[in-house]
């Protein structure tokens, strides 16, 4: 089992000194990567619903930092860190360009990128970006991935001819360290994410712990049988699918009591010891958690006792 956490993007330590001592820190603490949620700008009114509150509202008032620019920073402050991008929303970028981006980051980390993608869930945004039809996100969001395999695995000129993007030969260097290209995770645990998965994608990392989706391990492991029946009908082995996880984390000195009153990895070190456990056994090789405070002392904190008392024993 490999582990990894947020860094920020918004909020009190979305900043140069927040953002570097959390993945300097993580990285000796032995976290194996750092997630990076991905939004550009956020429209004064916004009446799409975010699916990962039961209140539909996203809690940020528009302080984003940018997902790559982020990732590259990362980088170059690291050594080890593998960075996941968790998730880009594909359709809000060019795709040579963010093909470009993410070839040049994988170059200078020397192969640490995982690029976790999804289809987008705020109309507004698009609407501000001009990106593409946001009522088509899906088939476009499709396209993209072909485009950056396209890009990133050709050895000569490439050219496509989509439906939603199109361009004539073109030379596409430097082409990403790893191979055939950086891991693509897609995102969510709807069914269309699951197809989307089973076709295209090289890993599945969904939230969960949230009350829009809980995702306990007998929801899990049904989700994970269904995307191991669409894997075999695209006539792919399930075991080539890396099954990543990010679950909300409530990490308390004292236990909680058991059944279901408790919600995984809620608890004392040793109750989300078990969770990891049982995660593991469902098929997850990569567990996220976001350990933000209000302060960046306490965040540290957070993640060190994590790594001591239960990332460390469960690697033992």
């Amino acid at each position: 089992m490999q582990f990894g956490f947020s860094l920020p993007v918004r909020g009190a330590l979305a900043n140069c000194e927040g953002v570097a001592t959390m993945a300097r820190e993580g990285e000796r603490m032995g976290f194996a990567s750092a997630t990076v949620a991905d939004h550009i700008v956020f429209p004064t009114v916004v009446r799409s619903k975010y699916p990962y509150d039961a209140s539909g509202i996203h809690p940020s008032e528009g302080d984003a930092l940018e997902q790559l620019s982020v990732m590259s920073f990362v980088a170059g402050a690291t050594e080890r860190l593998r960075l996941i991008a968790s998730v880009m929303v594909l359709p809000h970028r060019n795709p040579v360009l963010a093909a470009k981006m993410i070839a040049t980051m994988d170059v200078l980390s020397r192969g640490r990128v995982t690029l976790g993608v999804g289809v987008g869930w705020m109309r507004e945004e698009f609407a501000a970006l001009h990106a593409p039809d946001f009522d088509r996100r899906g088939a476009v969001s499709d396209e993209y991935i072909a485009i950056f395999r396209k890009l990133w695995t050709s050895e000569g000129p490439v050219e496509h001819r989509g439906a939603h993007y199109a361009f004539a030969p073109l030379r596409f260097r430097p082409r990403p360290v790893q191979r055939p290209h950086p891991p693509i995770w897609v995102g969510g645990h709807t069914r269309p994410a699951l197809r989307r998965t089973a076709r295209l994608g090289d890993g599945w990392l969904p939230v969960g712990g949230v009350e829009t989706a809980p995702l306990g391990p007998a929801e899990f492991a049904g989700l994970v049988a269904e995307l191991q029946r669409l894997a075999e009908a695209e006539g792919r082995d399930p075991s080539s699918i890396t099954i990543a996880f990010a679950p909300r984390l409530n990490h308390t000195a004292a236990p909680l009591p058991g059944g279901r009153e408790r919600k995984p990895f809620s608890g004392s070190s040793e109750q989300i010891a078990e969770d990891v456990e049982t995660y593991r056994r469902l098929g997850v090789s990569h567990l996220s958690f976001d350990f933000r405070a209000a302060t960046l002392r306490e965040t540290l904190d957070r993640m060190d006792r994590f790594a001591r008392e239960v990332m460390a024993p469960a690697r033992d």
